[in-house]
């Protein structure tokens, strides 16, 4: 069965039904999210929208780690993920997502690109400030 992202079938403001006007259509499906973890590197591809294809990474064990101050980009080991407020269901299990922080070898980051749409995990270092609070 395939995630589908659609309103036809919802009621009305007032609690009456809305009657399908159409069928559902294949361009209309969605996906299962990837729920990224940490392990060995595993990707899938995915065909997009328009014949283009879409990384999803599905586990992975190292990042590229930007430090605002110098300006350089290192990949780094993650070590652990930290915390991730986008789902506590996510903070439990470790799942990786835009905007967990994760613990590397070079320190505290947080991730800022979309592990399972991107196919990469890029992450900016903390300052000592933010990793306190």
């Amino acid at each position: 069965m395939s995630v589908w992202h659609g309103s036809l079938r919802k009621r009305k403001l007032t609690g009456g039904r809305k009657r399908a006007y159409r069928v559902k259509r294949n361009y209309e499906k969605g996906a299962f999210p990837a729920e990224t973890i940490l392990g060995e590197p595993k990707t899938r591809c995915t065909r997009g929208h328009g014949g283009n294809l879409k990384i999803k990474v599905l586990s992975a064990k190292n990042a590229s780690v930007t430090d605002p101050k110098t300006g350089k980009t290192e990949k780094a080991e993650i070590l652990r993920v930290v915390k991730n407020a986008a789902n506590v269901d996510y903070d439990r299990r470790g799942v990786i997502t835009k905007g967990a922080e994760i613990e590397t070898s070079l320190g505290l980051a947080r991730v800022t690109s979309r592990p399972g749409n991107d196919g990469v995990i890029n992450a900016v270092l903390l300052s000592s400030r933010e990793e306190k609070s």
